[in-house]
């Protein structure tokens, strides 16, 4: 099926570390505003809100490793989050994009909070979308992140459902089964009962994503702690284990780019009680022998996130109702409003 919508190219373009899919509506100038996608998805789930910004600004969006058809360079998971950090800065270099605009979307926004670390002054505004808590996913308590478990039992890629990881693999496009990827996006990735536009497209997009050890999920090891099982070294969920992926003081960024947080209200898979948390599916029996929340409470992604921002200052937060992991798929009109808010109050000429 064609995965490109109307006026929007691909190119592969080639870096210092891979070559990266790149995608761009045809015949745009301006300001660059580059698109960060999740993980199990792509750079296609951006495509509407390209297309949807004004003409004064110039829209791109990029495959990460091991997504879309950007090259499948292994995952080493040891570096958190920044085999991806680095190849976007790769990216934004080999296209002179900086200062640019940039837009992260679940793990994408974890990868953006890395990069404004490294690269603030590259930055014209940053835009967290649902992003994954700067304590990583899973194995984490309190406002600060706290370790339930020193190896972070309940994080990375154990946690993954297997029979999802295989559905990917074999490619399903079916609807039979809710842990069929097209179920999941229905049931995870929007609130319910929304059918986003294009979501064949959609579908392909997550099948894009590369399985096994070294991409999605990972390899995994064994936990003396509940629920058994450990971060392993390599793949895509292991790089957000709180024991690779914990920043806890945004304050030592200079300069601070404008920084927008947008939120769908109704998210359960970035949640202080996410369906996709062992601690939590523990505390409401899905997953057995829990050890309850003196031990191993469920992780408060959004507090987490709150928490965190604050030490970089002036941000802000926009909760957007009915709402889910993705707004700029199932609430497009507020998302996009907010976003383009956003960059136009960000723009240069409207800097002091």
């Amino acid at each position: 099926m064609a995965t490109l919508l109307p006026g929007v190219t691909a190119r592969r373009v080639p870096t210092e570390r891979l070559t990266v899919n790149v995608l761009e509506p045809v015949g745009r100038t301006g300001t660059p505003v580059l698109f960060v996608h999740g993980n199990v998805s792509s750079s296609l789930f951006w495509q509407e809100t390209m297309l949807a910004l004004p003409p004064s600004f110039r829209p791109l969006a990029l495959d990460l490793r091991g997504f879309g058809d950007t090259d499948p360079e292994p995952v080493d998971a040891t570096r958190g989050l920044d085999d991806y950090v680095d190849d976007l800065a790769a990216l934004i270099t080999a296209l002179d994009l900086a200062p640019v605009h940039l837009v992260g979307w679940s793990m994408g926004g974890g990868v953006l909070l890395r990069y404004l670390l490294g690269q603030p002054s590259a930055i014209a505004s940053l835009t967290l979308v649902n992003p994954v808590s700067p304590y990583g996913f899973g194995g984490t308590s309190g406002v600060d992140g706290r370790l339930n478990d020193p190896a972070g039992a309940g994080a990375g890629a154990g946690a993954a459902n297997p029979e999802f990881v295989q559905r990917l693999a074999d490619g399903d496009t079916g609807a039979d089964s809710p842990l069929s990827p097209r179920q999941v996006l229905l049931a995870h990735y929007v609130k319910p009962p929304c059918v986003p536009a294009h979501l064949d497209m959609l579908v392909e997009s997550m099948l894009s994503t590369r399985t096994g050890e070294d991409h999605y999920p990972g390899t995994s090891a064994a936990a003396d702690a509940w629920p058994g099982l450990a971060p392993g070294d390599r793949g895509v969920l292991n790089t957000m284990a709180p024991t690779r992926f914990r920043i806890s003081d945004l304050s030592t960024a200079e300069p601070k780019p404008p920084l927008l947080w947008i939120r769908g209200t109704d998210d359960v898979i970035v949640s202080d009680t996410s369906l996709h948390d062992m601690a939590y599916l523990g505390s409401i029996g899905v997953v057995p022998g829990w050890p309850g929340d003196e031990v191993c409470p469920p992780q408060p992604m959004v507090a987490q996130t709150r928490a965190v921002l604050g030490t970089y200052g002036d941000y802000r937060e926009i909760a957007i109702s009915d709402s889910g992991h993705s707004p700029h798929l199932d609430q497009p009109a507020a998302f996009r409003a907010a976003l383009i808010d956003h960059l136009t109050a960000s723009a240069p000429s409207s800097l002091p």
